[in-house]
């Protein structure tokens, strides 16, 4: 344990203020989990040590208003104290996209199974084999537009769940052109493969093909628009109609308290219903 107070600071960086408070509410909850590392000072000054490694430790500790934090002492000069600090910054850096990929199917030549990749990497089995697949179909499009940063790798795998390049191509001008976002893209890849399946499937029913114009980014979000509008709609009317009936249930229900109204019914024979309802008059499921 050596004094907070003693610590300089070499070479400070700027860090993002959520990632830190992340640190500072880990540290608050569970302690320090690794020691930060400092040298020792050969020159005499106000500070008795150097910080080389944790600086974002060191920091959240001074903010939980800690005298002293737990420290490994190493025996190096200033350069070198320098350079540990930069490897080991470099090495913290959250991995690319495509840095995964490569590794994912690095994995997958050395004859490890999807399963097994998955247990590595702490992922889904189901995701480690559409990473394969991406990379054995030889999707170049997707794949550069992975690694270089112009689509998120869960989007990519998304697109490469359709077998159609045509979908695929529209979905990655769609996305390039900001017309969609990632949520929106399973249900919008479901409505456009339906969508030209359908047409496919008439042109070859009548047995002639009408020129054809290829779909634009454009297109493809005024009919997901089209679509959802379409959704809205069948809901409202669903609300609609199951307010009737609600009404209905409520209003036969005041009818059937009433011993005159039963004692009527029994004499038109009209003393029974349908199971269905009365099961949802008694309160039940129908």
């Amino acid at each position: 344990m050596i004094s907070i107070a003693q610590i300089n600071v070499l070479s400070s960086r700027a860090r993002n203020r959520r990632q830190h408070q992340e640190i500072v509410d880990n540290i608050e909850a569970v302690g320090l989990k690794r020691p930060i590392t400092v040298r020792r000072r050969e020159e005499v000054s106000k500070f008795q040590y150097d910080l080389v490694c944790g600086e974002g430790r060191l920091e959240a500790f001074r903010m939980l208003g800690e005298t002293e934090i737990a420290a490994v002492v190493i025996d190096a000069s200033e350069p070198e104290c320098l350079l540990r600090g930069l490897v080991e910054n470099i090495a913290r850096r959250k991995p690319r996209p495509i840095d995964a990929m490569e590794e994912i199917g690095s994995l997958h030549k050395r004859g490890y199974s999807d399963d097994e990749i998955a247990l590595k990497i702490g992922a889904s089995s189901n995701w480690v084999t559409m990473i394969v697949t991406l990379l054995e179909r030889g999707e170049e499009r997707l794949i550069a537009a992975v690694e270089t940063g112009l689509i998120p790798l869960s989007f990519a795998i998304d697109i490469a769940r359709s077998d159609s390049r045509e979908v695929q191509n529209i979905l990655m001008d769609a996305y390039e052109s900001g017309k969609i976002k990632g949520r929106k893209l399973p249900a919008i890849r479901r409505l456009l493969e339906r969508r030209l399946k359908s047409t496919t499937l008439a042109e070859s029913t009548l047995g002639r093909r009408s020129p054809s114009r290829r779909m634009t980014a454009t297109d493809l979000i005024r009919m997901y628009q089209r679509e959802a509008e379409k959704h809205r709609l069948l809901v409202k009317k669903s609300d609609y109609t199951q307010a009737k009936l609600l009404f209905l249930v409520e209003a036969l229900k005041d009818l059937l308290a009433d011993e005159g109204f039963l004692t009527l019914l029994r004499a038109e024979c009209l003393a029974t219903m349908p199971r269905a309802l009365e099961t949802r008059i008694a309160g039940g499921v129908s």
